[in-house]
């Protein structure tokens, strides 16, 4: 899938604990991970959610299993949440994309700042 288990971990966590949909997740990882450019953040958020909403009917017929983690499984008794998803969250995505280029755009404009006022003086 193209990310490592602490990311999907990540994901995971922000997803159950934190009830965070494409957008808000998107939000939070931009904070939570500064050494990643905010393209390749959405990118990996898009492709969670996609394969999230690909496999989550499948939640509804798997057997109980035992998880230590917070957002682990359970027998699925008690969980109303929506399993059949669209699978291209494209007004999530369509903002997600527009918080990319406003972030690429400011990054250029101090970039090309940086560029006009010359090097540094002694």
């Amino acid at each position: 899938m193209g990310m490592s288990y602490d990311e999907l971990d990540e994901f995971g966590k922000l997803r159950k604990i934190s009830r965070s949909g494409p957008l808000s997740m998107f939000e939070r990882l931009l904070y939570k991970w500064p050494h990643l450019k905010p393209r390749l953040v959405a990118e990996k958020v898009k492709r969670f959610f996609y394969f999230y909403s690909v496999n989550r009917h499948k939640m509804t017929i798997l057997t109980p299993s035992y998880h230590a983690e917070a957002y682990g499984t359970d027998d699925n008794r008690f969980d109303l949440r929506q399993f059949l998803y669209d699978t291209k969250w494209e007004l999530q995505c369509a903002e997600i994309d527009k918080i990319v280029l406003d972030n690429e755009k400011d990054a250029l404009g101090k970039e090309m700042k940086k560029v006009s006022d010359g090097p540094p003086k002694l």
